[in-house]
Parts: structure tokens; C-alpha cells; sequence
């Protein structure tokens, strides 16, 4: 436990470069999607699939070159997403040296982590409603904190055995209201006229921030690795730590969309 909270420090930054935005998240979104597609992709690589590292660094330079140039551009977006599957397949062509997975592998690694976690980029720009970029990061964690100090206290009732041993259906509930409490704290003090907002966002981010970490552990599962990586002592690599993020980045950003624009 003390090497785990000790390396939650190392998280810190991130309020920063959230404080700061701007170039300096686009920066900070580049290199970590960098690190965390070849983590992604290595855990492919061990259990034999090949997926297209060359594919997925072109696609995460164009996507952030349209982000920096043209910013909240959706039609170009849509276009750059249809390019990532036109290459994922036309990889997937050389039947002799590669099969289907390793195109599939290819799109799937650019899309879930690239594009998904690239989602912050886009609440950045969202002008007066960028502010709610803080409750992708307080729902991710606070739901992360709480499902594992619940979990630890009071868990006795396992939640998805085959998946994540050790997580509870007591953390998981404890978690969630970690979100909703933390998020309605942050709309009370922050933003009051987005309080019941926010306090929404807080209970969809403690369940489906929980379903972004039960499926990088199904993804574990299936490619026989313990962490994606060992960047960050008692975590694991960054997809350890970002899994729920990279889920919540699209799950808000659609939401202050669809629901509060």
C-alpha cells in the first residue's frame, strides 16, 4: 500500500499540465498516448499478434497536428478515422507474413488508446465548458481511491473474479460514490450552476470508469502480461494508470455535447 500511495504522487503533474492546458497538455496528451499505444501494442507482441507501431506513431502525429492546426475540426477527424481503419486493413493484407489480428490489433490500439484518450484534448477546447476537464481526472481517480480503501476495509463479495481478482462488488460501490461525492464537491465550489451536472457525470464516471479498468485487465488477460509496463513503481505503466481516463475522456466530452450544450 505505501509504495502505491507513494507512487500516486508521481501523478501530481497532471494537475498542472490540466491547470495549464493549452500546448501544454497537447504536449503532455502526445507523449503519454505515445508511451501508452507501444505499451499497448507490446502486450500484443507477447502473445504473438503484430500489430503496426509505424501505423500507430503516424496516426498520433496527424491526429495532434489536427488538434494544434485545426482544432475541433470533426469532419477531419472523421476522416483521419476512416484513414486508421483503410490502414489497419490494407496491413493486414500481407496474408503470407501477418493475419487478420495484426490489422485488427493495429486499428484497435490506435482507436481505444489514441483517439479515446485524445478526448481530452477536445474538452480543452470547449471553451467556457474546458472546466470540466477536471472531472475526467476526479472521476477516474477518486473512483480508483475509493474502490480500493473500500475494497480493502469492507470487501468480501468479488466482483469479477476471472478478471481482476481482487476487486470487490463493496469497492466497487465505494467507489462510485467516491465519484459522486468528489465530482459534486467540484460543481458545488467550481461550478454551482453545473452542479446536478456534475454530480451526474460522478455517478456515470463511478461505473464506467471501473469498466475502463475491468477491460485493460480482459485486454491483460488475453495478452498473459501482469502490467503493460513498470514506468511507474506500484502501478504499472501508463495504460495501468490511464485506463479509466482514457474511458471517461470520451464519455464526458460527449456528454457536455449532447447533454449540456
Amino acid at each position: 500500500m505505501k509504495t502505491r500511495v507513494l507512487s500516486g504522487l508521481v501523478m501530481v503533474p497532471l494537475i498542472l499540465i490540466i491547470y495549464f492546458g493549452g500546448y501544454v497538455l497537447l504536449t503532455a496528451g502526445f507523449i503519454l498516448s505515445f508511451i501508452a499505444v507501444r505499451e499497448f501494442y507490446n502486450g500484443f507482441t507477447n502473445v504473438g499478434i503484430k500489430p503496426s507501431y509505424n501505423i500507430a506513431y503516424i496516426a498520433l502525429i496527424a491526429l495532434f497536428a489536427i488538434h494544434m492546426f485545426m482544432p475541433g475540426n470533426m469532419n477531419i477527424i472523421s476522416l483521419w478515422l476512416v484513414l486508421v481503419v483503410m490502414a489497419g486493413l490494407i496491413y493486414g493484407m500481407d496474408v503470407v507474413n501477418r493475419g487478420i489480428s495484426d490489422g485488427m490489433a493495429t486499428v484497435i490500439g490506435i482507436i481505444y488508446v489514441i483517439f479515446f484518450l485524445s478526448h481530452i484534448i477536445f474538452i480543452d477546447n470547449l471553451g467556457e465548458y474546458s472546466i470540466l476537464i477536471w472531472l475526467v481526472i476526479i472521476t477516474s481517480f477518486s473512483t480508483d481511491i475509493f474502490a480500493y480503501f473500500s475494497g480493502y476495509l469492507f470487501g468480501k463479495h468479488k466482483l469479477a473474479p476471472n478478471l481482476s481478482p481482487k476487486k470487490t462488488i463493496e469497492g466497487a460501490i465505494g467507489g462510485a460514490l467516491g465519484s459522486i461525492i468528489f465530482s459534486g464537491l467540484f460543481g458545488y465550489l467550481v461550478v454551482p450552476r453545473l452542479l446536478i451536472h456534475c454530480i451526474i457525470i460522478g455517478l456515470i464516471g463511478g461505473i464506467c470508469s471501473q469498466f475502463g479498468d475491468l477491460t485493460a485487465s480482459a485486454l491483460k488477460r488475453k495478452m498473459d502480461v501482469k502490467d503493460y509496463g513498470n514506468l511507474i513503481p506500484g502501478h504499472g505503466g501508463i495504460m495501468d494508470r490511464f485506463d479509466s481516463v482514457i474511458f471517461m475522456s470520451p464519455i464526458i466530452y460527449y456528454y457536455i455535447i449532447f447533454i449540456i450544450i
